[in-house]
């Protein structure tokens, strides 16, 4: 059994996290429900007056704002994904990050799914995208990638959030029988009765399996309908084959990177040291360093077929995007997805948290860029010379873009200080092994946790 002294220790880190608060995440806060209302105003100044305000026209008549969408997407996908892997892995890992990769993918996706609505310009009549019985007797055009990606989004964020909400039950009863007030009111409900006897957590272990399993091969085919936004069009650029591992790869890359920076802020802001460990950056290093590897696999293959292989416009789109207006964009790309990770395969850059909070912030830039130079330069260099233009964003597209971020930050501050952003349960359970291992080979290692056999929690500590 995990000892008292121990089970207690967890509980009162845990719930400091979440009823501490210093002027620091107000600060924060404030600062970032600012940007996501400067985005907001933006967006009502675009509905007001209408697209022109964008910098959009043809030929490129995409921009920032699917950028945003296409990154965003991506981010949501890596969260999921990872912690449902290292639960079927029995990471040591997963209890330290997994809460709050899932939480970044609901949120991300939640941001994600703004900008198609952003997008339309006549954002009230987003409905009409929905397959539902009308009296107008008009369907969504179903070989539409747009419709798609209203399937892609709405199924992927019911099944991240049911996910994510089965992984809180155990800490929301556990949270409910401890605190009081609104608080524990609030936890008590939405932990549904759960109370930690043999039944559920016979009948808990069973369902969270299936959540984890059908995340899985979901987040590929979703992610994988969006590259086909790009890939079913005839544009150079877009037309390949390739693009839905290439988006897939880059969707895990992002996510990763991005989850290195938000982990980094909660275990300095919350003091959960013993919780996120030196070891844990360590494996999300090499796992992104192993991206960063497959993505720069990608980009080669991406040239040398369309350079060596492909038809003339393709050929003369990319040999554009190295030398010609947009290779200060190509060149950035390149520098923050390809050569900025190889810094990781030294240990040092793996487990010094400001060198790889750089990495990670270059690589997460780097990706947005590459969605930016995927969306626009290939709109901007089609077919017909007659047709080439260029695209340079508006203010408004800006603040939108700022405001999305802002949006992003804000929604995870509140989750983070709203529920546990470790997982309580999996923690005691893996502290338990950890001492069990200690105790039977007498020995101990800086795992930060050891992969825990179920997702079971207070019931058998």
């Amino acid at each position: 059994m995990t000892s008292p002294s121990l089970a207690a220790t967890i509980d009162r880190d845990m719930e400091a996290s979440i009823t501490r608060t210093t002027w620091r995440f107000w600060l924060a806060l404030f600062v970032a429900a600012g940007f996501a209302a400067l985005g907001g105003w933006s967006w009502s100044q675009i509905l007001q007056v209408g697209f022109g305000l964008t910098g959009l026209d043809t030929p490129v008549m995409w921009g920032t704002l699917i950028t945003n969408f296409v990154f965003f997407i991506g981010v949501s996908h890596a969260g999921t994904l990872v912690s449902a892997i290292l639960f079927f892995a029995r990471s040591p890992i997963r209890a330290g990050i997994g809460r709050s990769a899932e939480a970044m993918t609901v949120i991300a996706i939640m941001t994600a799914g703004l900008f198609p609505v952003i997008h339309l310009g006549r954002a009230w009549l987003c409905f009409w995208l929905l397959p539902y019985p009308n009296e107008r007797q008009i369907w969504p055009n179903f070989h539409s990638p747009l419709v798609w990606d209203v399937f892609a989004i709405t199924s992927y964020v019911t099944i991240s959030a049911l996910f994510l909400y089965m992984g809180l039950l155990p800490d929301l009863a556990s949270l409910g029988r401890r605190l009081r007030g609104v608080r524990g009111w609030l936890y008590r409900s939405l932990s549904l009765g759960f109370s930690g006897t043999d039944g559920e957590w016979s009948l808990y272990e069973k369902a969270y399996p299936i959540f984890a399993g059908v995340v899985i091969p979901l987040a590929v085919s979703v992610h994988s309908v969006v590259s086909w936004d790009f890939a079913m069009t005839i544009t150079p650029g877009w037309h390949s084959t390739i693009f839905a591992p290439y988006f897939v790869a880059g969707a895990i890359f992002s996510g990763v990177a991005l989850a290195i920076i938000l982990l980094a802020i909660l275990r300095r802001a919350y003091n959960l040291h013993a919780y996120i460990r030196e070891s844990h950056f360590d494996i999300l290093a090499r796992l992104m360093l192993a991206m960063s590897l497959i993505m720069t696999l990608v980009y080669v293959t991406e040239v040398f077929l369309s350079v060596f292989h492909g038809e003339r416009a393709e050929r003369d789109l990319y040999v554009w995007r190295m030398v010609g207006s947009q290779a200060p964009i190509f060149w950035s790309v390149i520098f923050c997805n390809s050569i900025a990770p190889l810094l990781c395969f030294s240990r040092r850059f793996r487990v010094d948290l400001r060198l790889l909070l750089v990495v990670a912030f270059l690589v997460s830039l780097g990706m947005w860029i590459e969605r930016y130079m995927i969306v626009v330069t290939s709109l901007s260099h089609g077919y017909d010379p007659a047709q080439w233009g260029s695209y340079t964003p508006s203010r408004y597209e800006l603040m939108i873009t700022a405001g999305a971020f802002g949006w992003f930050t804000m929604l995870f501050m509140i989750f983070v200080k709203i529920f546990p952003s470790i997982s309580i349960s999996e923690t005691k359970q893996a502290q338990h092994a950890q001492s069990s291992a200690d105790a039977t080979h007498g020995e101990s290692a800086d795992h930060g946790a050891v992969a825990v056999p179920s997702t079971a929690g207070e019931s058998h500590a």
